[in-house]
């Protein structure tokens, strides 16, 4: 059925006046206003909080790459490897020379005791004295140098393989198996889901109630909303749109939403007096939004409106209806109600024109 057939049914059935002969039982109820809070409705971008490039810090061929994009990885879990040939080589050269400076150091110390033995005997000179205590910082002084050059070595042992620092998804490969990695090179690239933020740009009109703690909301459906757990104002605003940027933080673990999705977000900037009406009175006839007013008498008409948005199970009305109006709240059996009296009243009709 065409548009215009729709709206002309409609308009016949509106300009009917029909009474019934017997009331019959309609749950109704009635279109009210209610205190909503006033939106601002805008556009935002979800993004990752933790975003990151995971790059070489030692030098070496890489030896495998253990993950690709779209992987999920854990933290700490390796994605690549270095040659750790010559780091291995490294550290058993370190831990020798360790080996070698704390045996000189416990013989500089067994000298040392024996010198000042001897030098509060006044046996040896105090020069003697003075270089036994030099030889044995010395040694003492040669130990830690080894000690640190060993920690060094294992460093850099343990940065041949590359660790996820969070749990995330692998977004980007930045080098491959045979190449020669350089400390700071970029090796791989990944975000967490678990952790989610919208981006807002927000007109500068908009911002002081946001400072003043307006609450904002993140719309997922028609029924989903999320509340941000924090809201995070950058302190400029943008030359060119005069707009300032918004960070809504999102609950952890937040399903349904990815990176790069745009989303609605809501602003509660104050309050506004709205029309009413059930939700589960309104109904949908193809492209024309209408509903049962019941009137006092009993009469019932199909009336287009137009609404907004939902709230609790009610429909904000924004045109087609006024406050105090009775609604059928079955649109189902209100719609068979005005058949069978369309029907009498054309067979009543009928019998006359007999």
């Amino acid at each position: 059925m065409h548009l215009t057939q729709v709206l002309a049914s409609i308009a016949a059935v509106v300009a009917l006046n029909l009474h019934a002969e017997a009331p019959v039982a309609l749950d109704t109820a009635p279109a009210e206003f209610q205190t909503l809070a006033r939106e601002y409705r805008l556009d935002g971008i979800v993004e990752a909080v933790n975003r990151t490039t995971v790059s070489a810090q030692t030098q070496g061929q890489v030896e495998a790459i253990l993950f690709d994009v779209e992987d999920f990885v854990e933290k700490d879990m390796i994605v690549a490897r270095l040659r750790d040939t010559e780091h291995r080589a490294r550290v058993a050269q370190a831990a020798a020379d360790l080996k070698s400076a704390s045996a000189r150091l416990e013989q500089t110390r067994e000298e040392y005791n024996r010198i000042l033995g001897l030098f509060e005997k006044r046996n040896v000179s105090e020069s003697a004295m003075d270089q036994a205590r030099a030889d044995l910082e010395s040694a003492q002084a040669a130990l830690e140098a080894s000690t640190a050059r060993l920690e060094q070595a294992q460093e850099q042992l343990e940065y041949t393989q590359i660790r996820a620092p969070y749990s995330g998804i692998v977004t980007q490969r930045h080098i491959e198996v045979g190449e020669i990695a350089s400390p700071g090179q970029q090796v791989m690239s990944g975000i967490s889901l678990d952790q989610l933020r919208v981006v807002v740009d927000v007109p500068q009109s908009v911002i002081p109630p946001i400072r003043d703690g307006a609450s904002a909301r993140i719309h997922l459906g028609p029924e989903e909303v999320i509340l941000s757990q924090r809201t995070t104002i950058f302190p400029f605003a943008d030359l060119g749109s005069n707009t300032f940027t918004v960070r809504l933080d999102l609950p952890e673990g937040t399903k349904g939403l990815f990176p790069g999705m745009f989303v609605k977000t809501s602003f509660e900037v104050g309050s506004k007096e709205e029309l009413m009406v059930p939700a589960v009175a309104v109904v949908t006839r193809s492209e024309v939004t209408g509903i049962y007013v019941v009137d006092e008498d009993g009469t019932i008409r199909f009336r287009q409106i137009r609404v907004g948005r939902g709230v609790d199970g009610k429909l904000v009305v924004l045109a087609g209806l006024s406050e105090g109006e009775t609604v059928a709240l079955d649109p189902i059996a209100a719609g068979a109600l005005l058949r069978a009296r369309l029907n009498a009243t054309d067979q009543a009709m009928g019998a006359d024109n007999g």
